[in-house]
């Protein structure tokens, strides 16, 4: 195992693959093949904003007993080099015609005999990170060796985090609560919400956040109508209210999180909608155990607002949180995966004020044997004012 790493020391990406490498071989698989960001992330540290350039394919091959080897662009070797991982072959890309397919094929041909399966993930929040005529072209080369799908592999060890992604996780929600706390000095009424986002982002920044991938929100009447769209110029006035979501990142982990602003007195609906929220993501504060299904949590959530006299939002109502803005399971009626100790998990109810208006409330926490551990700064129970 190499001496240099990077993020944390090689022993926590070493024991990632043994658990990997445990999990492959109840699957019967001889080794892995990732090529999406999160994943080459988790097992060797390379962090870099270079995967926003879509124009070169990265791999990393997770043998069933020995160590990664990167089959990687040129252009990453020295940052390769600096993480834990020894062996790395690079080629010069972008390279029409051969983008990497030959010196993929030569390695994974060299390492594995003619029986051997290969996994990649295929199912649900994967994709495939190069052309697929490349990824064909290297399923006809290297055959009989077959690729099947490893998902399951990769999300049932990637979704329990290990004591050290935690600590870093709650520091990334430690520098977005510092951010939420100075909302009141960047958002006043008849200031355009575009603004508002820009001095958010700075604020996260200043805080300590290496990058901020993911700003949301809204503002308007007694709510928003949507949570994804990109802000306009529109500016803040009396009776609005104001959500900013943020996916923050700080040595390659996010958070994900937003808080709702008042802009002058809010409404008894807002108030009453909003204090709702809080009771409900309270109740599954105390009661989350694990072996309860994401669906669970969904029926929950669902239930207890009913209870409350309020209509959920649609969607899911919360997710997995890591590496990625969001990660598998998702709080949803559908997904039954089962909740363990050690998931990073996001709260998210929604709740409508009006059939055209909403307020989300999350909070991110890790799930223990005993219960929920908070990592964002608890919202308060009524919203915030702004002035």
């Amino acid at each position: 195992m190499g001496e240099t790493s990077l993020i944390f020391p090689a022993s926590e990406y070493k024991n990632r693959v043994n658990r990997l490498q445990g999990a492959m071989s109840k699957h019967g698989l001889d080794a892995l093949l990732l090529n999406s960001q999160a994943d080459i992330f988790y097992v060797t540290g390379f962090l870099t904003r270079f995967w926003e350039s879509p124009a070169r394919p990265w791999f990393v091959v997770v043998p069933a007993r020995t160590d990664p080897i990167a089959v990687i662009p040129s252009i990453g070797s020295e940052l390769m080099g600096r993480t834990w991982i020894n062996e790395i072959h690079t080629w010069d890309a972008p390279y029409p015609g051969d983008d990497g397919v030959s010196l993929l094929s030569k390695v994974l041909t060299a390492l594995l005999p003619e029986t051997s399966s290969v996994g990649t993930a295929k199912g649900l929040e994967t994709h495939l990170r190069m052309p697929l005529a490349d990824f064909e072209a290297v399923q006809a080369i290297v055959a009989p060796r077959a690729f099947v799908d490893a998902t399951d592999v990769i999300q049932r060890c990637r979704e329990i985090k290990s004591e050290a992604e935690i600590e870093k996780i709650r520091s990334t929600c430690q520098i977005a609560d510092r951010a939420f706390a100075r909302v009141p000095d960047i958002a006043q009424s008849g200031k355009p919400l575009d603004a508002v986002f820009r001095d958010f982002q700075i604020a996260l920044l200043e805080e300590g956040a290496d990058w901020v991938s993911y700003v949301a929100g809204a503002s308007d009447t007694n709510g928003y109508a949507d949570v994804i769209s990109p802000a306009q110029a529109t500016p803040l006035a009396l009776g609005d209210v104001l959500m900013l979501d943020t996916g923050a990142v700080k040595d390659g982990y996010f958070c994900d999180f937003d808080r709702n602003f008042s802009v002058g007195p809010a409404s008894a609906e807002v108030l009453r909608v909003h204090q709702a929220l809080w009771d409900v993501t309270e109740d599954v504060l105390n009661e989350l155990r694990p072996g309860s299904k994401a669906s669970d949590v969904h029926r929950m959530f669902d239930d207890g607002l009913k209870a409350h006299g309020v209509k959920t939002g649609g969607g899911r109502l919360g997710h997995g949180l890591g590496v990625s803005l969001t990660e598998w399971p998702s709080f949803t009626p559908h997904d039954h995966t089962e909740l363990r100790s050690g998931m990073v998990l996001t709260l998210e109810p929604g709740a409508h004020v009006t059939s055209d208006r909403v307020i989300v409330h999350e909070e991110n926490i890790v799930l223990r044997e005993t219960g929920v551990e908070l990592l964002s700064k608890r919202a308060p129970r009524d919203i915030p004012e702004l002035r």
